[in-house]
């Protein structure tokens, strides 16, 4: 059983790895991009992609909200209800990106009292505003996504992924360098291919999801149904805990972007650099833990909760398996990956330091990333935001200021807190799954 499972967890799993290394693809050409046109446009782009995956990240946590309501519905063969909560869905994601944007044009606004070099405020403000005006499309094409995810179609949204990042990087070498005859706009041509890709992609999951036989029950459900408090109400009340998790997890990292920019601009195009590879494990993880969280919905729609310690046990062998293998090849290539990016010289040493810590936090990471799709596939994501708030503001963000500033460590100081932060968070939701899942199956007895 455990080695069906394990397959069943793969034929799931990867084609969302392999949608979510698209991303990847695309940070790192994103990157390598900019990192060419100019040090200065990386550190800009280093502040204002970390502010900005802050939001992203929370608004994915949100949307996997509706992986356990989508995932139990389809386990007891409610196709109809689906599309219902595929409408509340899409309104609560709008109505989260507005409140979003609305935060984010704050921090706008104070971008100079953030102690940032004064000569990258320039080429910050026009990528931010950018960058602003795509939320709402990020968070319209995560409530697809985990509707179709749910719905064990992982494959539809890998391809719209994929050809949207491929287009992304198309726009890239148009607009950052002026190919073609089209303008040179440097770091802000980088931002306006970002947004046409992701209304892009929003616009070809909503015709396909309209056209598709495939998706004719499901839109049977969807058009039939109307926006509704209760539905709504339960997609948000699932949703923000995780928001919350995977936005203190982001923040761990994003907001010590602030103390790295303290250091200067070669310390921010370090931890750019490393920041952008990191999403390699990180995306892997999630990619086949969102599988094991939408495994465990069903099973859970079933109340087979047998089924649902299988799924996790498997998918935890299968994640931290990848993150040994991410870890050796990130420590076999540290002195050549900065090389990759930038000629400078400074970065490229930082950045060999920065991967000794960056493969110390790849098990944590791996473990944090299983437990918390778990406990989301569960429903039980009411102590995710306590946890999260324990692991990366008590521990990780406080141990990143001693170690880099009190200690005297630099860039690899803050560093050394990651792993911390990771491997508590991780050991923390385990103990909450396996708790809840005792209590479960006492109940069954």
């Amino acid at each position: 059983m455990a080695d069906k499972e394990t397959s069943a967890l793969l034929r799931l799993g990867l084609p969302i790895v392999v949608g979510q290394l698209g991303i990847i693809i695309l940070s790192i050409a994103d990157t390598m991009m900019v990192g060419r046109y100019g040090t200065g446009e990386l550190a800009a782009a280093s502040f204002v992609n970390n502010m900005f995956n802050l939001v992203i990240v929370a608004a994915t946590g949100f949307s996997y909200g509706i992986t356990p309501v989508v995932g139990n519905r389809f386990g007891k063969g409610d196709r109809e209800g689906i599309g219902g909560t595929l409408k509340n869905a899409l309104a609560s994601n709008i109505a989260l990106a507005a409140m979003f944007s609305a935060v984010m044009a704050i921090l706008y606004l104070n971008l100079h009292r953030l102690g940032q070099p004064e000569e990258l405020l320039p080429l910050m403000r026009p990528y931010f505003l950018v960058l602003l005006v795509s939320l709402v499309f990020v968070m319209a094409f995560n409530a697809f996504k985990q509707f179709s995810d749910g719905i064990t179609d992982t494959v539809t949204p890998m391809f719209i992924l994929l050809g949207g990042n491929l287009f992304n990087i198309l726009g890239n070498w148009l607009l950052i360098y002026g190919k073609a005859g089209f303008p040179e706009m440097g770091l802000l041509g980088a931002g306006v291919a970002t947004l046409v890709s992701r209304l892009l992609m929003v616009v070809c999951f909503g015709a396909i999801f309209m056209l598709s036989k495939r998706y004719a029950i499901y839109r049977k459900g969807f058009s039939s149904s109307r926006i509704n408090r209760g539905e709504f109400g339960e997609l948000t009340l699932l949703g923000s805990p995780v928001a919350l998790q995977m936005g203190m997890e982001t923040a761990s990292f994003s907001l010590s972007t602030i103390m790295v920019g303290w250091l200067g601009t070669t310390a921010l195009a370090a931890h750019q650099i490393m920041i952008t590879v990191g999403q390699f494990g990180f995306m892997i993880y999630y990619g086949m833990a969102a599988a094991v969280a939408v495994r465990a919905s069903a099973f859970c729609g079933q109340d087979n909760w047998a089924g649902v310690r299988k799924t996790v046990g498997s998918g935890l062998g299968i994640i931290l398996a990848f993150a040994l293998a991410v870890s050796v090849i990130m420590l076999l290539l540290r002195k050549s990956l900065g090389c990759l990016f930038t000629d400078n010289a400074e970065v490229v040493a930082a950045v060999a330091a920065l991967v000794i810590p960056f493969a110390l936090y790849q098990l944590g990471d791996g473990l944090q990333s299983n437990y918390a799709n778990a406990l989301r596939g569960i429903s039980d994501v009411k102590m995710l935001t306590v946890y999260a708030a324990i692991a990366y503001f008590l521990i990780s963000l406080p141990a990143g200021w001693l170690f880099g500033f009190v200690l005297d460590w630099g860039l690899t100081g803050i560093w050394c807190a990651f792993p911390l932060g990771l491997t508590s968070a991780g050991l923390l939701y385990m103990g909450r799954f396996y708790r809840t899942l005792r209590r479960k199956t006492r109940g069954q007895h």
